[in-house]
């Protein structure tokens, strides 16, 4: 009897240990799976703000440029249209300026050596009027000048045609310095007037600090930063068009250089050919 007590008392106490274990298994796995919702809420959570940063990063951007291209104008305003409007009329008629120039001084650039082996041939074999008729189909200062020497060398003397060269050179570096004087104004002009709008706002900036009896930071700080615009202004329009005037000089200092080559090559195939004496 004991002995079967006692087995009845072990049959509840591993039934017992077997549920105690299975509800602690079932606990565990809903404790897991609730875990497991609440980090997969958690990152689509975390998910959706960072596509809403990006979405307002975006937008803070676009807004920023959107800004950033209205500083312009509202620096324009803030200087005064006046004074602004100076150097700004400074920076058109200077771009204009220097597009023309650019315009036509790569417009008037040639193939040089090219041009002198054909004039050469036409010479060689006797064709004096035949070179003449190439120079004038062809544009630019050096078939000008090959035409006014070709156009002398009937008169039979070197210098004569050295004469006549170099005179009409200097011609052709007028016409391809046409303009430069206009653009070297304005250079120096659109500083100068931002200068000029800077002190007529420190005049004002003075006149309101009367007007108030008091120097407050306020007035003095908006009165300067709007006065100091005309100067920023002025230095930009001069920078722009400082560097649109040194690349036409270099320009025009490679097509001299050009005309210097082919006015020598000129009188020495003259001299070659014997159509001059030298």
């Amino acid at each position: 009897m004991k002995k079967i007590t006692s087995l009845l008392m072990l049959l509840c106490l591993l039934t017992f240990s077997v549920q105690t274990t299975f509800a602690q298994d079932v606990a565990n796995d809903t404790t897991t799976e609730v875990v497991d919702s609440s980090s997969a809420v958690a990152d689509d959570s975390a998910a959706t703000e960072v596509v809403e940063e990006e979405i307002v990063t975006e937008e803070a951007e676009v807004e920023e440029e959107e800004s950033g291209l209205q500083v312009l104008k509202k620096k324009f305003i803030e200087g005064g249209a006046g004074f602004m409007s100076l150097p700004l009329i400074c920076l058109i008629l200077g771009l204009a300026i220097a597009i023309e120039r650019i315009i036509s001084l790569f417009w008037m650039s040639i193939n040089n050596d090219e041009f002198v082996e054909n004039i050469e041939k036409e010479v060689s074999a006797g064709n004096i009027e035949a070179a003449k008729e190439i120079c004038r189909n062809t544009r630019g200062p050096v078939a000008s000048i090959f035409y006014q020497g070709l156009d002398r060398a009937d008169q039979g003397s070197i210098d004569v045609v050295e004469k006549s060269v170099v005179s009409y050179g200097s011609v052709q570096m007028g016409q391809l310095e046409k303009g430069l004087v206009w653009l070297s104004l304005f250079i120096a002009l659109a500083p100068m007037l931002g200068f000029m709008g800077t002190v007529i706002g420190m005049i004002e900036a003075f006149d309101a600090i009367k007007a108030a009896g008091d120097i407050s930071p306020s007035v003095v700080a908006d009165g300067i930063s709007v006065a100091l615009l005309t100067t920023v202004a002025g230095l930009i329009v001069a920078i722009i068009l400082q560097i649109f005037y040194n690349f036409i000089t270099s320009k025009i200092d490679g097509i001299v250089n050009g005309m210097e080559d082919a006015s020598i090559s000129l009188v020495d195939i003259l001299v070659k050919n014997k159509v001059v004496k030298a």
